[in-house]
């Protein structure tokens, strides 16, 4: 939670405003300010400054008056449509969810919350969780939520070239999928793990191979859903879910292996030469 000490930290209106003590070229910097910019705007729900429906300030102004870049905003921005906080309106602007907003939810405090685990952890986590609530949805899901996982599967599609855009997409397919499961416990530590991936996965999203492949994964998953087949919902997120993992694996040990070769080939003078800056090809599967 974003607490304020100083009277330094107010602007003249006596609004609060983000004073990052941090660069933000490391990734538990940017998660910091990612996590000031949902806690400061979630507070400007919470005391009536930002209504639902209400349109945020352009980007620019909002950026300066929280006194952090851009990228920051976006990056928390992002974070907030994903979990249905606000709505992006293309060509438009960027407003506030109508309706009571779930901005006490203890899963937006969660992005920075955990910290240190490794990678198999989580996809154990989501093998565990993701693949028993897809079956639960089959059984147990509402028209609504049908409607809903159809609506973001056509935005994957739309948004296959904007890595970013189509992330909140994805996330909000997932979540769907948690609250059609029926069982809110599941679904709150749904939101848990989602909080918790989201500022890693935003880095990487660029790096997937084809988004059209895993939009195709997501509607094969949305059919089974639909046609209220839990075997087969549950197995086509498993599928899916470990083709992520052995992506994720894959990334890793690339990235091992290439620092590696980049210390066996630096030479004395402390330049590196005939280094070639490695290929995106060998991603076998999106880590989405």
């Amino acid at each position: 939670m974003l607490i304020y000490r100083r009277q330094g930290d107010f602007d003249s209106t006596g609004v609060g405003v983000l004073k990052p003590a941090q660069t933000e070229t490391t990734h538990d910097s940017e998660s910091h300010l990612t996590m000031q910019v949902v806690n400061h705007i979630r507070a400007m729900i919470e005391d009536g400054t930002l209504k639902p429906g209400e349109q945020i300030p352009p980007e620019r102004e909002f950026a300066q008056k929280l006194k952090i870049s851009r990228a920051s905003l976006r990056t928390g921005i992002g974070y907030m449509a994903a979990m249905g906080i606000m709505k992006v309106r293309h060509g438009v602007g960027t407003f506030i969810a109508e309706g009571p907003p779930e901005i006490g939810k203890s899963s937006l405090g969660l992005l920075g919350a955990l910290h240190g685990f490794k990678s198999w952890q989580m996809f154990e986590a989501r093998l565990l969780l993701e693949c028993k609530m897809a079956a639960l949805a089959a059984e147990r899901g509402k028209e609504e939520h049908f409607t809903q996982l159809a609506e973001e599967v056509a935005e994957m599609y739309a948004t296959i070239d904007d890595p970013e855009e189509y992330l909140i997409h994805d996330v909000r397919f997932h979540r769907t999928i948690a609250s059609a499961s029926g069982n809110p416990i599941l679904a709150s530590l749904m939101e848990t793990i989602t909080s918790a991936l989201y500022d890693g996965r935003r880095k990487t999203a660029g790096l997937s191979k084809s988004l059209k492949d895993t939009a195709e994964v997501h509607r094969e998953i949305y059919r089974a859903i639909r046609q209220r087949n839990p075997a087969e919902a549950h197995r086509l997120m498993e599928r899916h879910i470990e083709w992520a993992r052995d992506a994720q694996e894959q990334e890793d040990q690339e990235r091992v292996a290439s620092r590696k070769r980049k210390q066996k080939q630096k030479p004395a003078n402390g330049k590196i030469s005939g280094l070639t800056s490695r290929s995106n090809e060998s991603s076998i599967y999106p880590r989405l």
